[in-house]
C-alpha cells in the first residue's frame, strides 16, 4: 500500500511532498512526490508513531477515585482506544510496586502486570510494563525480581518518593499534594504524620541493586526517577541507570548528560510550559540541551501536542521535536525496529493535521490501522 500526498518528517529533515509504501507491516519505502492509485494522504503530515515509556494512566482507569474500582478489562481497552487515538503506537504501562495512598500491596502490583500481559495481543498499541520500584518498600524487591527474570517487565525504574528529597524536597509540598489526591479521605495532619515517619524511614539502596543487577542481566532498561542533586544522579548511576526519569533541577539533569545518560522529562511539564510541583521546567531543560526525550506522564494527548508546539514556537525544528516522542526513546528503551519512518523499519506512523491544536487523524501500528477519524 502507498500513502501519497503527505508532508514526511523524516529523521534529518523534512519532505514537504512525498510518498510512503507499507508492505507487511515495514515501511518498504519512501519517495517524493505522488505515487498513481495510492492512497490520498488529504497532504497531513506523517510521523513516527510515538512511543510513550511512562504512563501512569492504567492504574487512575483501574480505580478513577478511592474506592471506584472498574474490571481490568475495561480499564485496559478504553485506555488502549485513548493512546491509539493520541498517535501512541508503543506504551509502557507504569506500575507501582509501592504500598501508601494511591497504591496497593506489590502483590496487586503483579496482578496488574499478568492482566497486561493476558490482554496485550489483542490491544491496539503494543502495551508495555514499566515496573516503579520504590526503595521504601523492600518487600516487593522478590516480587519484582521474579517478574523480570520471567520476561514479564520491559523497563524498570527506581525511584523514591518520601519528602525531603526529590519530587517533594518540602514537606508541606507533600502534604498539601496527598491532601489534594487523596481528596479527603484523610486529614492533613494524619498525611503530616506519615510524611514525617516516611522521611525518617531507612532506604533499602542495598535492595535496589539487588533489582538492578537482575534488570541488567536480563537486558532489561533501567532508570532512575526524581533526580534532585549531582549526588543522587551520581548514585543512580553506580546502581546501572541510564535513564534519569523527570530531574527536578538543572544541576541534576546536566550531571545526567555529562554521565552519557538519557534524560527524559514530562511531556504535560513541556506542553505546559512549567513543572506541575514546580521543579524543573521541560522547556528550559529543552533549551540548555539536556533534554533527550519526553513522556506522557499523567496525560498521553500532551506527546503529539509538545511535538508540534516545540516547532511552532521555535525552540525545535519538527523533526527535532518529533524525536522526542519516538526516535530518542526508542533508542533507550532498545527499540531498534520502531521509531523513524525509515525503509526496513516497523510501519509506525501518525498521520497529523497541523494547527494550533493538531488532531491525529489516522495512527498505523505495523501497517495495521489502529486509529482513524474517517478523513482518510
Amino acid at each position: 500500500m502507498w500513502i501519497s500526498n503527505l508532508k514526511l518528517v523524516l529523521p534529518y529533515g523534512i519532505l514537504e511532498h512525498g510518498s510512503i509504501q507499507i508492505e507487511d507491516g515495514y515501511i518498504a519505502a519512501i519517495r517524493e512526490g505522488d505515487v498513481a492509485g495510492a492512497l490520498d494522504g488529504r497532504g497531513l503530515t506523517a510521523i513516527p508513531g510515538i512511543i510513550d515509556m511512562h504512563g501512569d494512566m492504567l492504574e487512575r482507569e483501574l480505580q478513577p477515585r478511592p474506592g471506584s474500582r472498574f474490571p481490568f478489562d475495561l480499564a485496559l481497552y478504553e485506555l488502549d482506544k485513548r493512546l491509539a487515538s493520541n498517535g501512541i503506537t508503543t506504551a509502557y504501562a507504569s506500575i507501582s510496586f509501592i504500598e501508601g495512598w494511591g497504591s496497593r500491596d506489590p502483590r496487586e502490583g503483579m496482578e496488574i502486570v499478568e492482566n497486561i500481559h493476558r490482554y496485550r495481543d489483542g490491544l491496539l498499541v503494543d502495551t508495555r510494563v514499566h515496573a516503579r520500584f520504590e526503595v521504601t518498600t523492600p518487600a516487593s524487591a522478590p516480587i519484582l525480581r521474579e517478574a523480570v527474570a520471567r520476561d514479564e517487565i520491559h523497563l524498570v525504574s527506581l525511584m523514591d518518593h518520601s519528602p525531603g528529597q526529590g519530587q517533594f524536597r518540602d514537606l508541606e509540598h507533600y502534604v498539601s499534594y496527598y491532601a489534594k489526591w487523596i481528596g479527603g479521605a484523610e486529614t492533613e495532619q494524619n498525611i503530616r504524620e506519615r510524611a514525617s515517619a516516611l522521611r525518617d524511614a531507612p532506604r533499602a539502596w542495598h535492595i535496589a541493586n539487588e533489582v538492578a543487577q537482575v534488570c541488567l542481566e536480563r537486558g532489561v532498561p533501567l532508570a532512575s526517577h526524581d533526580d534532585d542533586t549531582a549526588e543522587k544522579v551520581g548514585l543512580m548511576a553506580g546502581l546501572g541507570t541510564r535513564i534519569s526519569e523527570f530531574p527536578v533541577s538543572m544541576a541534576a539533569a546536566r550531571e545526567a548528560k555529562q554521565r552519557g545518560m538519557w534524560v527524559v522529562m514530562g511531556a504535560p511539564n513541556a506542553y505546559r510550559g512549567g513543572s506541575h510541583s514546580g521543579n524543573l521546567s521541560a522547556v528550559e531543560g529543552i533549551q540548555a540541551g539536556v533534554v533527550d526525550g519526553l513522556a506522557a506522564d499523567y496525560h498521553p494527548a500532551s506527546l503529539v501536542q509538545s511535538a508540534f508546539k516545540l516547532s511552532r514556537l521555535g525552540l525545535l525544528p519538527l523533526f527535532e521535536s518529533v524525536k522526542l516522542v519516538s526516535q530518542n526513546i526508542a533508542a533507550m528503551c532498545g527499540l531498534l525496529d520502531r521509531g523513524r519512518l525509515e525503509p526496513g523499519l516497523r510501519a509506525d506512523l501518525v498521520l497529523v493535521e497541523e494547527g494550533d491544536c493538531p488532531r491525529v487523524r489516522s495512527s498505523f501500528r505495523g501497517g495495521r490501522k489502529i486509529y482513524s477519524d474517517g478523513l482518510v
